[in-house]
């Protein structure tokens, strides 16, 4: 049913997800056989077998496209061709869940899977197959495994959830979905409280859109038995990007957070270096994204965020206790989460845009128009008639 599912889109790009299947299968068992520095050589093959996929498919085009602008610079062609290629459906997602099973077989962790059938369903089931959550191999193989009766409110609850997922993408998202896309797709026709409000509500669109597919895969899952891992937590309520980071995308940030961040030393190293870390870590997830600067800049921004408000921690408690936010909990809860929001849709605006220049635009003529619009508004108020 999965390989149904997966082969809807492109047929032939089935043999990627089968290439990636075999790959990590056999990496897994000879990591658990073998011991010393065969480890390290058989993990690095399989990281560099996903990580070569992504960047073939995702960001070939990209890195040469950045090529062509750099050669032109010396007045040079770029011999290196252009692919035309579609990008498969969800193989950032199944990528890194298929390198999360070989990670966790190499730190000892996870058994390598020698069933191969239940092994590639892992990479593959379906509800969670094209946009996560990306599950750990320690929740979801073991599922398989076990004897799934129809529990009546077990089933119930899964298309109550799909339901409620359902509605937040067409209802909510699609909605939301026609303001953005009319004001972003022709943003030089536009400026003030219009892009304003379409930035405003691409926030709400993208999480509706992306928190809804999550409560379809979950409920999907629970209807057939299965326990996925929860992906939003209600991120708007967040009172920091570092509290916000641990309610959006919950089984990416954490991927991130376990297999890249902690890797490269986390907050066991000097100072400067753990701000760097933070740093290079979004870098990353805002380059995985998706192959563009406009999402590398999106990332670097929560990178600034994080290390900013790290920087800030003590002046901002000072500056509370000063002003007296202290003695007003609620209106400070208030402040915190309008400041979070407001430091989120800034950067969506980099996510949504097609280029960095039309963000830039966004960005200088939300403030110049919104301006012009209540200086206009201004002029023409009852009290100057």
């Amino acid at each position: 049913s999965s390989c149904y599912f997966y082969m809807v889109f492109v047929p032939v790009y089935i043999l990627i997800l089968a290439f990636t299947i075999v790959i990590e299968y056999v990496a897994g068992i000879f990591l658990e056989k073998t011991t010393g520095k065969k480890r390290k050589l058989f993990l690095l093959a399989s990281l560099i077998a996903n990580i070569g996929i992504l960047a073939v498919f995702k960001y070939y085009n990209f890195l040469n496209d950045n090529l062509t602008l750099f050669l032109t610079g010396f007045r040079v062609d770029n011999p290196v061709p252009f692919l035309s290629i579609l990008l498969p459906i969800g193989l950032s997602f199944h990528t890194f869940q298929a390198m999360s099973y070989t990670i966790e077989v190499y730190r000892g962790n996870q058994q390598a899977e020698r069933h191969f059938g239940i092994y590639a369903l892992y990479v593959m089931f379906y509800p969670q197959l094209v946009a996560g959550p990306i599950e750990r191999p320690q929740n979801l193989l073991h599922q398989f495994y076990e004897h799934h009766r129809f529990e009546y409110q077990r089933v119930t609850d899964g298309l109550k959830l799909m339901a409620w997922g359902l509605f937040k993408k067409v209802v909510i998202a699609d909605r939301l979905a026609g303001v953005v896309n009319t004001v972003y797709d022709n943003p030089f026709e536009h400026q003030g409280l219009s892009l304003i409000v379409a930035t405003l509500f691409f926030s709400f669109q993208i999480f509706c859109d992306f928190s809804g597919y999550s409560d379809i895969a979950i409920g999907a899952a629970q209807v057939m038995g299965f326990r996925l891992m929860k992906n939003f937590d209600r991120p708007y309520h967040s009172k920091s990007i570092h509290e916000f980071w641990g309610r959006w995308h919950i089984s990416l940030s954490t991927w991130f957070r376990d297999y890249f961040y902690i890797s490269i030393g986390g907050n066991r190293v000097s100072v400067p270096r753990w701000y760097g870390n933070l740093f290079i870590v979004f870098l990353i997830s805002g380059l995985w994204h998706g192959a563009n600067w406009t999402f590398v800049i999106w990332g670097a921004l929560h990178g600034f965020y994080l290390v900013f408000g790290i920087l800030t921690k003590n002046i901002r408690g000072t500056l509370a206790r000063q002003l007296g936010l202290d003695g007003m909990p609620r209106f400070k809860s208030l402040l915190q989460i309008f400041t979070t929001f407001g430091l989120a849709t800034f950067a969506w605006i980099f996510f949504r845009a097609k280029t960095v220049s039309i963000a830039f635009y966004i960005i200088t003529n939300s403030i110049t128009g919104l301006y012009r619009d209540i200086s206009a508004l201004m002029q023409h108020a009852p009290w100057k008639l």
